[in-house]
């Protein structure tokens, strides 16, 4: 019962996250600026520190996928998500195109399932006929 209570308390700052407003909408720029300056962040919001923020999450997101890929499904993952994320950075930094950031995002998001998918499990023969 104490357990099961402990991980619904840990969704709050997920669902707190996805309730605020997104970066696109204008009025919203004000919010953004007001809460990081509050922990004293401020500094974030300027552009000049987006293309490293940018690289450094891409970077720990394919480490992630390369951690362990001999066990899961093998490097095929990880050169999709290497080439995801030189497509976002691409996308955004360089020909400032939103549809080929978008995509980009996309396939990063396809390989991080594709590193998670859990592999089907053969049964021997031997094993498939004791059950029956």
């Amino acid at each position: 019962m104490n357990r099961t209570w402990k991980q619904s308390l840990m969704t709050i700052p997920g669902v707190g996250v996805s309730l605020l407003p997104k970066l696109a909408c204008p009025f919203c720029w004000p919010a953004y600026a007001g809460l990081l300056s509050s922990v004293g962040l401020g500094f974030l919001i300027s552009a000049k520190y987006l293309l490293p923020l940018t690289a450094a999450f891409l970077v720990l997101a394919v480490g992630v996928l390369v951690f362990r890929a001999h066990e899961r499904h093998g490097y095929a993952p990880f050169m999709l998500g290497l080439f995801a994320a030189a497509g976002v950075l691409a996308g955004k930094f360089w020909w400032e195109s939103n549809p080929a950031m978008y995509a980009a995002v996309g396939l990063l998001v396809i390989a991080s399932m594709w590193n998670v998918w859990p592999h089907r499990v053969a049964v021997p023969d031997c094993a498939e006929k004791q059950i029956n």
